[in-house]
């Protein structure tokens, strides 16, 4: 007879192990069993829960997404003009929870995934419509007309961070935040 509750909390360990396990091998070419030793179980309970490693990694991504948002919006709280929403924004996107070795490498499998799975590529332009739309909301203010040309470069720029981030192995949040800083400060009257 299975345990009550258990369900969620394994779920929980198999996602935070496909995320440490794609994190230390750099790419989706690991397999439901190693993710499945990370996590303490069988890969058949595993395969029982999510079907393959791809719906266990689109987990994990939903997972990442969500911990984002709600660092997002935890920043956005306390942020009461245009300036400080920007500065919330950013911050949220080099925060440690979100810029960490494991999870920069966990984005960049995904955004790879997200152009032969549909459900990734949903799940990218979600994510993609939704900080180009928190950008907008303090840039037009701001920059009127230019506030989606600034918006789409942002959104870039965070992108291309986290890009190098990965490739480099070298998670310098502070640095990255900076950067994005910078250019916004030459771009905003």
């Amino acid at each position: 007879m299975p345990k009550l509750g258990a369900e969620p909390i394994r779920k929980a360990a198999l996602i935070n192990a496909a995320i440490a396990t794609v994190g230390r091998a750099g790419s989706l070419d690991v397999t439901v069993a190693q993710i499945a030793r990370e996590a303490g179980m069988s890969s058949a309970l595993a395969h029982h829960y999510f079907g393959s490693k791809e719906r266990i990694f689109l987990a994990a991504m939903r997972h990442i997404l969500t911990q984002y948002g709600t660092s997002t919006r935890t920043a956005l709280r306390g942020a009461g003009t245009p300036q400080d929403r920007l500065r919330a924004i950013v911050g949220a996107s080099f925060d440690s929870a979100n810029f960490e070795r494991e999870t920069i490498a966990a984005w960049l499998n995904f955004y790879a995934l997200a152009l032969v799975e549909p459900e990734a590529a949903r799940l990218l332009r979600v994510y993609h419509r939704r900080l180009s739309s928190n950008l907008l909301v303090a840039l037009r203010p701001l920059a009127g007309a230019g506030a989606e040309r600034i918006a789409r470069t942002l959104g870039a720029l965070i992108d291309g961070l986290y890009l190098r981030a990965a490739l480099s192995n070298e998670a310098d949040a502070a640095a990255a935040e900076r950067t994005t800083l910078d250019y916004l400060e030459k771009v905003l009257p």
